[in-house]
């Protein structure tokens, strides 16, 4: 079968859909991508993937929208897949539109987060509720990443078979690393006694960053933050940089930023905590990514990692968009090194059960049909 997976951005691409582009090649299909042009298709191109970029926008506007529609609509006519899979909410509506047009005989679409579950005005919640439901009639196969969202798809009307399949890491990837955490603390400057808080996203409002700086502040003198990451050219929003010169004054040598890096997972293995106080998510993947790693997790009470973390086994769950609950939760860790083994070898044993990549993309694959 010819496949062609769709998403919006090259972060997607590479991080969300390049795992599944790679399963189904090996049960051999042929394989295309479509997204927006960027550096990070560098690494599926080197792979001999095929990627064409198409002119996404991640915004509302019509017009913006219309272009990307037709785009992907005379490629998949030119094409004659069979199969076109989109990701992503605004890709995954162009994506499924386009295909529908386009005559490809089956749709699929794997929700990573609802846009009418995100913060905003009523009458975008409402416009993204009606898209979803008018799209979801012309999907054949309709995937979630979490639990919560494929409720929310049957119970909304949305899509009357919509099943969660989770996401998954590689565990050969992530895992403890004794001899890298040695060399990566000693490269970035942390003391053995040093309780490392790492966070990995996209440096966006929504991630909880300003939150997160603020509950530093109150945490105990051995507690460090390594930041990972960066802000996309399309991402919208607040700008971040204002809070993080506060927090540089505040905190000193305690905040190191480490900008986009390729070596997350070795990273990973010289931290102690991984904390995520996003306001909404999907199902994370760094929130997996930690826990195969060992580490304990701190994230926020919302839909995706509530279905990762077992509070109180795995890690802390805190209320999102606050300060203080964040800080206590940061502190108990970097206070408690043997609280944070415990809370690490479990996670990995969950994320070990839940999470291996294999397991999933082996799934999604045979309800693809592949």
């Amino acid at each position: 079968m010819k496949i062609c997976f769709i998403a919006n951005v090259d972060f997607a691409m590479r991080h969300f859909i390049l795992p599944l582009m790679r399963g189904a090649r090996a049960r051999g299909h042929e394989v295309v991508g479509l997204c927006a042009e960027g550096p990070l298709l560098e690494i599926p191109r080197a792979e001999g993937f095929r990627i064409e970029a198409m002119p996404m926008a991640r915004s509302m506007n019509p017009l913006a929208q219309w272009r990307a529609y037709t785009a992907v609509r005379d490629f998949l006519k030119r094409e004659h897949c069979d199969l076109v899979h989109a990701h992503m909410p605004i890709s995954g509506l162009i994506g499924r539109a386009a295909a529908r047009a386009a005559g490809v005989p089956r749709i699929a679409y794997t929700c990573h987060g609802f846009l009418f579950n995100q913060p905003g005005p009523w009458w975008r919640r409402a416009l993204a509720l009606q898209l979803e439901r008018a799209a979801g009639r012309i999907t054949h196969v309709y995937l979630t990443v979490s639990a919560e969202e494929a409720e929310d798809a049957r119970r909304l009307g949305i899509h009357p078979h919509a099943t969660a399949i989770l996401n998954g890491r590689d565990p050969a990837q992530f895992h403890p690393n004794a001899d890298a955490r040695r060399s990566l603390r000693a490269e970035l400057g942390a003391d053995p006694d040093d309780c490392v808080i790492i966070a990995v996203s996209r440096l966006v409002r929504h991630k909880g960053y300003p939150e997160l700086l603020r509950a530093m502040e109150a945490t105990p003198a051995n507690a460090r933050l390594w930041v990972v990451g960066e802000r996309l050219a399309s991402d919208h929003g607040e700008d971040m940089e204002p809070h993080f010169a506060r927090a540089a004054k505040a905190l000193g040598p305690r905040l190191q930023r480490l900008g986009y890096r390729h070596d997350v997972a070795r990273l990973l293995t010289a931290a102690d905590v991984f904390c995520l106080p996003s306001h909404f998510e999907g199902l994370p993947m760094s929130v997996i990514e930690a826990m195969l790693t060992g580490l304990p997790v701190v994230a926020t009470d919302i839909r995706g990692p509530r279905e990762q973390v077992v509070a109180g086994e795995t890690g802390l769950l805190v209320p999102p968009a606050t300060i203080a609950p964040l800080a206590e939760a940061l502190s108990q860790l970097a206070a408690d090194p043997a609280l944070r083994a415990r809370m690490g070898e479990a996670g990995r044993a969950r994320a070990l059960e839940r999470f291996d990549e294999a397991k999933i993309i082996g799934r999604t694959l045979d309800l693809l049909g592949l």
